[in-house]
Parts: C-alpha cells; sequence; structure tokens
C-alpha cells in the first residue's frame, strides 16, 4: 500500500532471543545488569525454554552485540553490553508509561534525502522511523506525533543520520480529512489484528487471576506461575507500542482494539509485576 508505515511481521508466539532480552530488561538492572548462566537457564526453564535453547540464544544476542560474557562470583555470566541502558530506560516509558497525543496536538515531520551513492543509509534510516512509530507521507517524507519529536532526534543522532535530516513541528491545516490520511500513513488494520491478538491470549490470563480467592497463599508455584504469565505477556506486548505511536482517538477506527489492549497491558502489569519481580528475585539472590 503506497506510503502506509507497514506493521513488522512478527510472531505472536515470542522466540527465545525475545523472552531473554525481556528478562534482562526486567530484572538484571537490579543485579548490575549481569544474570549468571545458571540462573538465566533456570528463569527460561520456568518459561519453557530448555538449557541447550537459552545457550544458542545468548550466543547470537553476543554475536549481535547484546550481551557480553563475564566472571560472577566465580560463575559464567552475561551481562547487557554497555551503551544500553539508556535505550532499556527510554523503552521503560515507551513501554509502561505510553502517551496518546491529543487532537490539535503539533506533529513532527522528518524530511531527509540521501545520495544514492549511499542508498545503505537511506534503508537505515527508513528502518530507524519506522521502528519509533513514523508514519511514511511520501517516500523522503515522514510524520508522527509531536510528543516523539525527541525519540526521533536521539535515535537519529544515535546513528549519525543527522546530516541528511531536517526535523519540522507542524500543524495539519486540512482537518476534515486528517483521518484518512492517517488510515494511509499507517498501517492500522494491520496494528489492530496484532492488538486483538494480544487481547484474544492474554483477556484468559486476567480472568484465571481474577478468579483466584483473596486468600492464596504465594507459594512458590504461585510466583513461578505469575513469572511464567508476566514474561512472555510483557514480551509481545513491548514492541507493540513502537509500532503505535500514540496517535490520537479521534483518528482511530472506532473498533480500534489498540485501547483495549492498553487497558489490558495496565491491568495485567498492575497485578503480575510484583509477584514475578518476587520471583525472578528469589531465583538470582537465592
Amino acid at each position: 500500500m503506497p506510503g502506509v508505515n507497514a506493521v513488522p511481521d512478527i510472531s505472536p508466539m515470542p522466540r527465545h532471543q525475545h523472552l531473554i532480552v525481556t528478562v534482562y530488561g526486567l530484572y538484571a538492572r537490579a543485579h548490575d545488569g549481569a544474570f549468571a548462566v545458571s540462573d538465566l537457564i533456570q528463569l527460561l526453564s520456568d518459561l519453557g525454554v530448555e538449557s541447550a535453547g537459552v545457550r544458542s540464544s545468548v550466543s547470537r544476542l553476543k554475536k549481535r552485540g547484546v550481551l557480553v560474557s563475564l566472571r560472577k562470583d566465580g560463575s559464567a555470566a552475561y551481562r547487557l553490553a554497555p551503551g544500553l541502558e539508556d535505550v532499556f530506560r527510554a523503552g521503560d516509558e515507551r513501554i509502561f508509561s505510553p502517551h496518546r497525543a491529543r487532537k490539535g496536538d503539533d506533529w513532527i515531520l522528518t524530511s531527509f534525502s540521501v545520495p544514492e551513492s549511499q542508498r545503505h543509509l537511506r534503508h537505515k534510516l527508513r528502518s530507524i522511523l519506522t521502528r519509533i512509530g513514523c508514519g511514511q507521507v511520501s517516500p523522503g517524507l515522514w510524520i508522527a506525533p509531536g510528543n516523539l519529536a525527541d525519540e526521533v532526534s536521539q535515535q537519529l543522532e544515535r546513528a549519525a543520520l543527522m546530516e541528511y535530516v531536517d526535523l519540522f513541528k507542524a500543524a495539519h491545516l486540512t482537518e476534515d480529512h486528517i483521518r484518512s490520511k492517517v488510515g494511509q500513513w499507517w498501517d492500522l488494520p494491520s496494528l489492530d489484528a496484532l492488538y486483538a491478538d494480544f487481547i484474544d491470549r492474554h483477556e484468559p490470563v486476567l480472568q484465571r487471576w481474577s478468579e483466584l480467592p483473596p486468600s492464596e497463599p504465594e507459594s512458590p508455584e504461585y510466583l513461578k506461575q505469575a513469572f511464567a504469565d508476566y514474561v512472555p505477556m510483557v514480551t509481545q506486548w513491548r514492541r507493540l507500542p513502537y509500532m503505535d505511536p500514540g496517535l490520537p482517538e479521534e483518528y482511530l477506527p472506532g473498533d480500534w482494539s489498540g485501547l483495549a489492549a492498553e487497558a489490558l497491558f495496565a491491568k495485567l502489569h498492575s497485578l503480575l509485576g510484583p509477584i514475578a519481580r518476587r520471583y525472578a528475585r528469589s531465583v538470582v539472590e537465592d
């Protein structure tokens, strides 16, 4: 579809590498960013991943520069690579405290021109803008709600691409057409389908936990089950806020699944997050 910011084709079931990144993002930073290999294998086994799968995925993440090896208390360990702390901190806000723009807010426009001899940079630039959640107005002009201006600027500066880019704050002057234009700039049906899949998978989880009696003891199995439900839920969710830039509700379809998915995520995060953290801490500190 011309002009549409296509939603990446992602598997609804988290891959092992994605689960590992989630575990590090949620829990490793409280432990100097590092996990002993044995602790990581234990945590991932509670998510249904065999030790061979953990070691293979860790090896791939190491090659990608996400993890680095070290010794921790005399044991083999892996930690987040230096420089990723800022990335994870920014991710915390985008994932756990999403901001939805309001009708009438400014937009940020990203205009770029890359010489033909450096086409690889053009692809890199488009990939970054897509990952942030920008929509494509035309091949060299991309748009996003204005509250993403700092993130767009920071990402492009980190990638050393600002010399090819001009950034503008803008207001849309043809308000009557903005809703149809939003449908051209973003692939809303595909994104809605991902939100609907999230609801289908995790609404039964909320129902199951909501039906537990208030006096349910926090046994090791209780804590482990919260961890096993929470981490895959966050793993599936954490990419969605980056595909959805937080468009104003007035510009979204009337039956938009994203709003219900946001509410579901917030409830599960509030309910299971603290319990899952206690379980992870019990494994790492035991």
